[in-house]
Formats: C-alpha cells, structure tokens, sequence
C-alpha cells in the first residue's frame, strides 16, 4: 500500500518539509483555483508539480504528483444543462494532459451542489482533541429554518424536526451564520464557494432530477470519459457521498455498494473504479467496508483510510470523526482486504497492484490547534493516524 498525503498547494498550512518528515511517498493534490469545467493545461499541471517537487529552502524533494484529487464534475455535467456538452469535452483534454505529465489516477466525485457536508468544524472530543462533526438535529435546523428549503419539514422525523426547532430557538444571528457557514464549506480550498442563495438557485434546478435522472446523467458522463481514460492508461475513482444518505432533497447516488455495482456494470472498463473512502461510506451502519473491499476491491484504484463514530444506529443520524482506530470501521480488517487484493494483483501480473491510500482527515491534536489548517487536514492528527495505518499494514505483512 502507498503512503499518501493531500496538499492544498502553496497556500497550505502543512509544508512539502511536513510530508516528507512525515515519510510519505507521493502527493495528492489538484488545481484548486482552477474553475470547475476549465481545462487544466499542460503549464498549471506543470507549475504544480515543480511547486511540490522542491523543499522550503530550495533542495529537490523527491516527491511526485501522483494522484489527482480532484478534477471536479460541473453541476452542468451533473445537470446535463447550459455548458455540460462543453465541460465534458474540456475534461477529456485535462485527463489527456495529465496523462502526458505522468499522472495516472484521478479521484473525483459526483455529489450534487456540496462535496461534502459537516455541522461543526472543530467539534471538541472529551480530550481536548477537535474533529468534525455531522449533527443530524442541527442540520435539519439549518435546512428548515435557516435555508428554509421548501418541504424541508417532512424529509425528518418528528423528533428530529422537534429537537431542531428547539435548538434553532436559542440559537443568536451568529451562531445561525455559523451553522449556514460550516454546511456549504465543501471542499477546503476550491475555486468556488457558495452562498446560501447560491445553494437555493442550484436545489430549484435539482427539483426535476429523480436519483435514477442523476444515475442516468452520472453513466453518459462516464460513457464520454472512461474510454478516454481506459486508452490513456488512466484509473478514474469516483468518491463516495459524504454523507451516504440523501440531504437537501438533492439525489445521491454513491452511497452504498449497490450504487458502486450499479456504476461499474453499466460502463464496465478497468479505468471506471472506485475511491474507496471508509470515513464516508462508514457513517451509514449497512455499509461492509471490509466486504466491499473484498468484492469490489478489483476496481478500487485509491482509498481513503478514516474513521468515525456513528452516535445512532439509523441510516441517517449524527456522526463524528473519529482517530483512525477508534471508530465504527474495522479498519485493520479493512487493512488486511486491502492487503489481500493487492496480492491477488501481483499474482496476476497488474501494474497497479500497489494501492495508493492516504490517511484521510485526522483529530486537530498538540500544536495543530495553533497551525488553522483546513478543516480535517491538520499536521499532526493525520501523521498521528498514517503512523497507525503503517503500524497495521507492517504487523499484517510480517
């Protein structure tokens, strides 16, 4: 298993001199200022790799890109309106470029308006550790009186709706802002940020899309892209939903092994995989991460090794991050499938036996509370929880 990191780019709290103390062995990253549906030319993909390859006082680094994440899908494509046609055409030209740089697994997602969706950034653990947090009672107080979604009410149970106009009665015009604040994040550093208008214009246009109108958008995607992919020698992988249940009223359609089947079986090419993000698919009780690797593991050409802690048993229900050994996934039984699959690969000769995998996320822990990086990619929380994941990975293969 190869030992990753994400990095924002030079912006970034966490140094190129952090990931290589901290021993990994390529780099995840993506053009984040680029906007979504441009074409990434042969000169930024080169600029990023040159800002990468070079420590802080000038010396090589060693490192390489070596994973995209991510080259965005345009709520066009997603939509199939206004630009879609074009933006998919443009995506085909950024994966040929980045085949001619060398780069051969490109990570990307295909959730509707947000990429990801939390209610407390710094949610603090009894040890003064802080995580993120999805509380389900304060989303729905966000989604019904703060956004004020139309028939946003019935999307919860009553209990849940009864908590949230609870909550949201005692809750000040700032700390209203916060809530809206933290929801619609998304992704830290993306070119595009949404206001609260701006997710109520894209919810209007996604009134008409059903789950199975955004599947059969979400398959002529692929259908365009993944035979580009699969002649460039290119590993597309689609990430899970984050969360794995339907928010909003919008149509998810990554959120269980099925959807991953379903996606894989209608364009069925090596190059159509997965981004097997056990953070994401683990927040939902009925999701077997071990078995999923184990049946799907074929077709999962990166993973996302997190943890979090299910506060209910429902389907959808609160959750917190969790250290990458201490939540709800069994993540060395999770390990030792992703080990397994990698020796079914080199048994069958595959170039890509060695799975990319990075330790996703991680506790803002010791001096991570002064450094302010972005939401879940702190320093030390993920060092911390990489240096777990190694120790599994070493036991395991001894």
């Amino acid at each position: 298993m190869r030992q990753t990191w994400r990095w924002f780019g030079p912006l970034d709290r966490v140094s190129i001199d952090d990931m290589l103390q901290a021993g990994v062995e390529g780099v995840v990253t993506a053009l984040h200022h680029v906007p979504t549906g441009a074409v990434w030319t042969p000169e930024e993909i080169a600029g990023r790799q040159q800002e990468l390859s070079v420590m802080t006082d000038g010396s090589a680094s060693g490192l390489k890109w070596e994973v995209v994440e991510s080259l965005p899908v345009s709520e066009d494509i997603k939509k199939q309106k206004g630009d879609w046609r074009f933006h998919i055409e443009n995506y085909k030209v950024s994966l040929q470029n980045l085949a001619a740089a060398g780069i051969e697994t490109i990570c990307y997602n295909f959730m509707p308006v947000l990429d990801w969706t939390r209610t407390d950034l710094s949610y603090r653990l009894p040890t003064g550790a802080t995580c993120m947090r999805f509380d389900y009672a304060d989303f729905a107080a966000f989604d019904i009186h703060v956004l004020k979604r139309d028939g946003a009410a019935e999307d919860f149970p009553e209990a849940v709706r009864e908590e949230a106009g609870r909550r949201f009665a005692e809750m000040d015009d700032e700390r209203q802002q916060a809530l809206a604040k933290n929801i619609v994040f998304g992704l830290p550093g993306a070119a595009e940020s949404f206001t609260l208008e701006d997710v109520r214009h894209h919810l209007s246009e996604y009134a008409a899309i059903s789950p199975d109108g955004l599947r059969g958008n979400f398959i002529a995607f692929l259908g365009e892209v993944a035979p580009v992919a699969e002649k460039l020698g290119l590993r597309l992988c689609c990430h899970p939903d984050d969360p794995p249940f339907g928010l909003l009223g919008l149509p998810r359609v990554m959120s269980t092994e099925a959807d991953y089947k379903a996606m894989m079986d209608a364009v069925d090419l090596s190059a159509n995989g997965i981004t097997l993000c056990s953070g994401s698919l683990g927040a939902r009780p009925d999701n077997d991460l071990p078995g999923m690797m184990e049946r799907l593991g074929d077709r999962v050409h990166f993973l996302h090794l997190r943890n979090v802690h299910r506060e209910t048993g429902d389907i959808k229900g609160s959750f917190y991050e969790s250290e990458h050994l201490g939540g709800d996934t069994d993540m060395v039984a999770l390990v030792a499938a992703a080990l397994s699959e990698e020796k079914r690969r080199r048994d069958a000769g595959r170039a890509d036996w060695n799975i990319p995998f990075r330790p996703d996320h991680g506790l803002d822990i010791l001096d991570d509370q002064n450094r302010k990086a972005q939401p879940g990619y702190p320093a030390i929380g993920r060092l911390k929880g990489l240096a777990e994941l190694r120790g599994i990975v070493a036991a395991l293969s001894r």
